[in-house]
């Protein structure tokens, strides 16, 4: 059984680290920078019966009425499981986030994972705008 825990002080920050760095939406990500990250969201880290960690989300809200849903990973033995639909579902579910109006994600290869819980393609895609600096923006056009 995996169990889900958002104590920050349980995360294995290293390994997260690697994970985001060897991802197509971040790669190379500076661990300082995923430390900052993780000390300025809602974190949720999911364990084996050993206490190994083995996923890890987190969410950026104002627990009010905006949540973005981010660095959703499972380590590849866990994969399949049904374990990531699984943490993003336990902060849909999370009492401090009911209400929310609009919970949002990105993924390159996960639409049928976040389907079932209710995420869709934009419905106004012509109103969603970003900023990114220069070296992000060079990585995400070199993703096919």
């Amino acid at each position: 059984m995996i169990e889900l825990d958002d104590a920050k002080d349980r995360l294995d920050v290293a390994r997260i680290h690697g994970w985001l760095a060897s991802s197509y939406w971040s790669p190379g990500i500076e661990r300082p920078r995923v430390e900052r990250a993780i000390a300025h969201s809602h974190t949720l880290g999911a364990y084996a019966a050993d206490g190994t960690q083995v996923g890890y989300a987190r969410a950026i809200t104002d627990y009010a009425t905006f949540a973005w849903i981010a660095d959703v990973w499972v380590d590849a033995h866990g994969r399949g499981q049904g374990l990531g639909r699984r943490l993003v579902s336990w902060f849909l579910d999370h009492p401090e986030l009911v209400g929310i109006r609009r919970f949002a994600l990105m993924t390159g290869d996960a639409h049928g994972v976040y389907a079932p819980l209710g995420f869709h393609a934009a419905i106004r895609p012509d109103r969603f705008m970003e900023r990114l600096d220069p070296v992000a923006a060079a990585r995400l056009r070199a993703i096919p």
